[in-house]
């Protein structure tokens, strides 16, 4: 079959721009270039074992193991929450925060794929950071994708509970804790794929926050600061949590108040 019989069939399943991700991803090549080239023949059975996952509701992210962030290709698996344009409101909100005074120091409370912190590395080139996670699988992942990356010198990951683990102070601290309430609906794919642990935070969602929030002060350097994503109602319940910080909120592309800057 070549690639436009196999992409009209799969766009009968799934949506099109995924049927598009994924014959991309079979034939080894990005989606613009599969468009712009030349017709090209396609291993049916395979391409149909990958669209079949993805009409059974698997993220493509997870089907082809990659997803971009800040422009960074890092590998994601099962056991990490998929990177998401949202948060990268925090890289941008760090930037703003920042200025014209780079931090030497980046702490990461729940690193996941390490997005948060190897976007900020990148950003700051003569900065080291630390990423800290409870899964240590998706510490795994997170140090594979500093390798990849050419970051495994300025990054280290260690197991934590948020900062139980973590010793000395930071000028950055950046953190997307779980914030979903328990008996929120999400998208299938979302509920159905994505880490639990990653994604739901008690009653009302803030049961990370109640723990994470009052471990910052100790964190922090006296003239650093903290970039905390929020879930798009949170930012008034988790702003009254960081007493004796000044909060900025941030919004995220979409209008939403995404993060919040906490200073001393």
């Amino acid at each position: 079959m070549n690639a436009a019989a196999a992409l009209l069939a799969a766009a009968r399943r799934i949506d099109r721009f995924d049927a598009e991700v994924l014959l991309a991803h079979l034939l080894g090549t990005d989606r613009m270039s599969l468009l712009a080239g030349p017709v090209r023949e396609v291993d049916e059975a395979a391409y149909e074992a990958l669209v079949g996952r993805r009409a059974g509701g698997e993220p493509v992210a997870y089907i082809t193991g990659h997803r971009e962030f800040w422009s960074l290709d890092l590998a994601v698996t099962p056991a990490v929450l998929i990177p998401r344009p949202d948060s990268e409101t925090l890289i941008g909100a760090a930037k703003i925060l920042r200025g014209d005074h780079a931090p030497a120091t980046i702490l990461d409370l729940g690193t996941g794929s390490g997005a948060l912190l190897l976007a900020a590395l990148t950003e700051w080139p003569r900065a080291r950071g630390l990423g800290v996670d409870r899964s240590l699988a998706a510490l795994a992942v997170a140090a594979g994708n500093a390798a990849r990356l050419g970051l495994s010198g300025r990054a280290v990951f260690i197991e934590s509970d948020w900062g139980a683990a973590v010793t000395g102070r930071f000028d950055l601290i950046l953190c997307n804790p779980p914030y979903v309430e328990a008996d929120a609906k999400l998208a299938a794919d979302v509920r159905d794929f994505e880490p639990a642990a990653a994604l739901f935070a008690g009653a009302d969602g803030l049961d990370a926050y109640r723990v994470l929030v009052p471990q910052l002060a100790g964190l922090l350097n006296p003239r650093g600061g903290v970039v905390l994503e929020v879930g798009a109602t949170q930012a008034g319940a988790v702003t009254a949590l960081a007493a004796g910080f000044a909060v900025t909120v941030r919004r995220d592309l979409a209008g939403h108040e995404r993060c919040l800057v906490l200073t001393r």
